[in-house]
């Protein structure tokens, strides 16, 4: 599914990662943790294409790849259905199927409600249901439980874990909760910073 292999990449002068190597099989969920700075995110952002100038090489077969970031990147003029459809726009959808992804995340009511009506922890969990409403073959997921208490976080892991096994997708998570990745990943990468 994926592979890389020596991969580097700096902030101008600053250093973030260096000769990082792992794969990824398919159907694997991994969990990569480590301390606030060490690349974490930053990693993701390279495999899904968003940074370039980086040393070694990424390689995936994914063709589609479903990304939650950190922050939820909700469109304001547009209610949670709208931003929803806004990430599926090469394919018609359903209210029922915008319905039962929001019930997933415990958001069914909130369909028809603006960004700037939610808390910090619904506005996780409408990006979170984004990227599972966009099926992809990869999962890339920054801090997806971040904003959310410990109840709603072991649901919505399970629920997250189950839709991508059931899909023999694969997922990176990033996160800072040892729980989120003992309960969600098969393995954990630990990163660490660069001195």
């Amino acid at each position: 599914m994926l592979n890389v292999q020596n991969l580097s990449f700096s902030y101008e002068k600053k250093e973030v990662l260096r000769n990082l190597s792992f794969s990824l099989e398919d159907g694997e969920i991994l969990a990569v943790m480590g301390p606030s700075g060490c690349g974490k995110s930053t990693l993701l952002h390279l495999i899904a294409g968003l940074h370039h100038g980086y040393g070694g090489t990424i390689e995936t077969d994914a063709k589609r790849i479903a990304y939650a970031f950190q922050e939820p990147r909700l469109f304001p003029w547009l209610t949670v259905e709208e931003n929803l459809r806004a990430v599926i726009a090469n394919r018609a959808i359903s209210k029922e199927e915008i319905l039962a992804v929001l019930s997933k995340v415990e958001l069914k009511e909130a369909a028809n409600l603006y960004p700037s009506e939610l808390s910090g922890g619904m506005k996780s969990r409408v990006s979170l249901a984004r990227a599972l409403l966009y099926d992809g073959d990869l999962y890339l997921l920054d801090e997806p439980f971040a904003a959310l208490d410990d109840e709603l976080r072991d649901a919505l892991s399970l629920r997250l874990r189950t839709k991508i096994k059931d899909r023999s997708a694969s997922a990176i998570l990033v996160t800072h909760q040892r729980s989120d990745a003992e309960a969600l990943a098969d393995r954990i990468l630990e990163l660490t910073p660069i001195s």
